[in-house]
This record gives C-alpha cells, structure tokens and sequence, in this order.
C-alpha cells in the first residue's frame, strides 16, 4: 500500500481527483452466495416462493445497485456504465450469484460489481425469507477485475 488516498492533508475524508487518470475500458466480476437450503432450492424449482419470479427481481435490483452505488457508498465516483449483469447459478443448497460491472473511465468498477451481487443476494432473501429463517448470505468477494493502472486481478479459483 502507498499513501492513503481518500484522505487530505487535514486527516479529513475526500473523493480521489480522477481527472488525469487516463480512460480505459474497466471490468470487475463479483460473487455472493446465499446459503438457502435444499427445501428453499425445491420450492425455487417447483414455482413454490411466495414473492413470485425471484431470479429476475434479484437481476433487477442487482443491476439497479450497480447504476446507483455511488449514492450507497461514501466517496464513491459516479460512472456511466457501459455494462451491468447479474447471473444466478442455483445448486443443491445454494444460489451462487455473479456480477459483473463495465465501464470506459478513469476509476475501477469493483464496487459496482461487489453492490450489485450483495443487493441481488438480499433480494432473493427477502423474496424467499417466509421460506426459510436458516438462509445466509456470504462469500462477497472479487473475482476479477481489468482495466487501469493498477492491473488485472482474478482470484485463483475464477472460471468466470
């Protein structure tokens, strides 16, 4: 790590001058998983969730966050994103969500990605909560990310 970044001389918080950053095309994929329980995913395949079609409310609002984080997260810059995608993989005990977030800018789109997985993830709990009290939402991470001065990065076990 070099120098904190979002802090001014006074010690007070700031948003980063991005302005002569150069622009490139940037891209970050994140995970979340909901662990919802083999009696959650039967009703899920079986049309059996109180709230109706939770995989494409879920994609909704995941994408929705990703257009709108900076208004959730302090500091964070505004971005015109170019593309947003919520995808949702449902095993035998779980629902594996993936974002991904892109853009042509001067700052990353990590947190985009990392809003619209968690919000998607707290979607389908409240859609399926009458179902299930036991669920839980874990493992938010990056996967990978591209673009900008700092390089690409991708966890070691992404297949995304």
């Amino acid at each position: 790590m070099n120098e904190l970044t979002h802090i001014d001389e006074e010690g007070l918080p700031r948003m980063v001058d991005v302005s002569g950053k150069a622009e490139t095309l940037r891209e970050a994929l994140a995970e979340a998983v909901l662990w919802v329980g083999p009696a959650v995913v039967s009703a899920i395949r079986e049309g059996r969730t109180p709230k109706g079609s939770v995989f494409e409310t879920a994609r909704i609002a995941g994408v929705m966050a990703a257009k709108r984080t900076s208004d959730l997260i302090p500091l964070c810059h505004a971005l015109n994103l170019t593309h947003a995608s919520v995808d949702m993989e449902m095993l035998e005990d779980r629902i594996v969500i993936r974002a991904c977030a892109r853009t042509r800018g001067t700052t990353g789109v990590e947190m985009e990605a990392l809003t619209a997985a968690s919000v998607a993830g707290l979607t389908l709990y409240d859609m399926l909560k009458a179902l299930s009290k036991e669920m839980h939402l874990d493992g938010l991470r990056l996967m990978a990310k591209s673009g900008g001065r700092s390089g690409d990065y991708r966890a070691e076990d992404c297949h995304g």
